[in-house]
């Protein structure tokens, strides 16, 4: 895989609920290579691990209509 990561820290907008955490959760852990992704509601962040893309990851919260960076 192309620029690959070991984890790290994706800041995320849009999210007001745990049901947002959850949607994003569940899009981060669909990436190939992502081996866990916590998502902090409170500081808009998920924590992500494992040997990924990071566009990708960034494309599957986007895909799940919210913004990331």
């Amino acid at each position: 895989m192309g620029n690959e990561n070991r984890g790290t820290v994706i800041e995320v907008a849009g999210m007001s609920c745990q049901h947002c955490v959850a949607v994003v959760g569940k899009a981060v852990r669909s990436v190939p290579g992502v081996t866990d992704a916590v998502v902090d509601l409170e500081i808009g962040r998920v924590k992500v691990e494992g040997d990924f893309d990071r566009t990708q990851v960034v494309a599957a919260i986007k895909a799940a209509g919210y913004e990331a960076s």
